[in-house]
């Protein structure tokens, strides 16, 4: 097994810019040692506001159409179910383009409707560790070119894309993946 296997890409949709004040519409995980693995999970409402329409028009879901997912309480325990199965029950690493968006959501969601997080309490953004390692710290989004998925807002599209970019910054660093 790889030591890469426990790390996963993150990326969440929403309907505005803060968990518990806004609905998480959907989320994607995908695995960085094997990028073609992916979970794709849709939300139910739990605010029962439209929220901000810019961020819906971004997504492409309306609130009708997010009130016919299923219940976050089921989604988030298969989503926690498919983490620990992929990690073998180690703390999963997780990996954003902006986790103080994408997490803050992943994170609220599992604690309230699961009761703890796979990945403990933090996450890591790729843009940093790709900037870090070119020696130019304010360009964080260098990265993004290295997506070979194109970036649509279906979050494990745009997970899976993050996660082939990130392996290509591990393997700049030597990293085997």
């Amino acid at each position: 097994m790889s030591k890469w296997n426990n790390h996963i890409v993150l990326d969440v949709e929403s309907d505005g810019p803060a968990a518990g004040l806004f609905n998480m519409i959907s989320f994607g995980l995908v695995s960085v040692g094997d990028p073609a693995n992916g979970f794709l999970g849709e939300v139910a409402p739990i605010i029962e506001s439209a929220g901000v329409q810019q961020a819906r028009e971004v997504v492409g879901i309306s609130y009708e159409t997010q009130q016919s997912y299923r219940a976050p309480d089921i989604v988030m325990r298969e989503a926690v179910a498919w983490v620990n199965a992929l990690t073998g029950g180690k703390r999963a690493v997780f990996w954003s383009d902006n986790p103080a968006f994408d997490w803050q959501f992943w994170n609220w969601y599992c604690h309230k409707f699961v009761g703890e997080n796979p990945g403990g309490f933090s996450a890591r953004r790729i843009g940093d560790l790709d900037a870090g390692r070119r020696g130019e710290p304010l360009n964080t989004n260098a990265f993004k070119k290295r997506r070979e998925t194109m970036h649509t807002h279906n979050p494990v599209d745009d997970a899976r894309g993050n996660a082939e970019a990130l392996r290509w910054v591990l393997a700049q660093m030597g990293e085997k993946l």
